[in-house]
């Protein structure tokens, strides 16, 4: 039996990832003296809320070497070989601790850097189940994984600059002049790192540049997993970007897979995000 085992950055929350029949590690999150197990004893809305009331952004940790190899002894026990998918090793060193760990177990664990985070490693985790269950070993299925993480794109809308310029991504003047003009760029991650592709003047240009962007990209292989996120503590303009882009999904799927977005992305991102993650054709 081959065991698929993730970090919290996908914003897969414990009891999701029972139901996956996937081993969630989760990352560690701080606000000032408390710390939270991400997505165990910490929601993604309770993080929000914790967010908005905060003057100071919170603190992730990545998972060490110590807590894998842990973990991995541990899952060994009843399963014959592991697949670990982790954050991209541009955004943490996660992955790299995970690799480390992997190796002492020889040739029964595989790491894969899904050079991805948010729903962007959310859809190639979902895909790591899928060839699961089809009965791949783990060498194979972390090869096919390899192969695949490419043709992923994540693709987001943010509403506020305030929480890039709290977290040194952007100066003070750029999101103040950002704020009164009501520029709302669209990001992506890139080579395994967050790249800023466009921007737009409003919510409503936004919605279309995002839609632009999609079909851009080349198109969404609905025959693989995607989906939809938002950031905050409802789906409202989430759902008004569905209905904007509705060419993009008429007649091509039954049900939008919709899913909030957590701490790792929502610290930098802030509430009011929304995200779009695909297999492009």
């Amino acid at each position: 039996m081959v065991k698929i085992v993730i970090d919290s950055a996908a914003d897969i929350a414990k009891a999701e990832a029972d139901a996956l029949g996937v081993e969630l590690v989760p990352m560690r999150v701080r606000f000032g003296s408390e710390e939270f197990s991400d997505g165990v004893d910490l929601t993604h809305e309770g993080f929000f809320e914790r967010l908005i009331e905060s003057d100071e952004l919170p603190q992730t940790s990545q998972i060490s070497e110590f807590c894998w190899e842990e973990k991995f002894g541990e899952l060994l026990e009843t399963a014959d070989e592991l697949v670990v998918i982790t954050i991209s090793s541009k955004l943490s060193g996660t992955y790299d601790c995970a690799a480390t760990a992997a190796s002492k177990f020889a040739g029964r664990v595989y790491a894969v850097d899904s050079l991805n985070a948010c729903i962007g490693e959310r859809v190639l985790i979902q895909y790591a189940v899928r060839l699961a269950a089809s009965g791949l070993s783990a060498r194979e299925i972390a090869a096919k994984l390899d192969g695949k993480k490419g043709k992923i794109q994540l693709l987001a809308l943010l509403d506020t600059l305030h929480y890039l310029k709290l977290g040194g991504r952007i100066s003070a003047a750029a999101a103040f002049a950002g704020g009164i003009l009501s520029i709302k760029p669209v990001v992506s991650i890139m080579d395994g790192e967050v790249k800023l592709v466009g921007k737009a003047m409003g919510s409503k240009r936004g919605n279309n540049l995002l839609v632009q962007l999609v079909s851009k990209c080349g198109g969404i292989d609905f025959g693989m997993p995607f989906a939809l996120g938002y950031s905050g503590l409802d789906a409202t303009i989430l759902n008004k970007y569905i209905e904007d882009s509705a060419p993009l999904w008429k007649g091509k799927t039954d049900a939008l897979p919709v899913y909030p977005i957590g701490s790792t992305i929502g610290t930098h991102v802030g509430p009011g995000a929304i995200a779009v993650a695909f297999f492009s054709e």
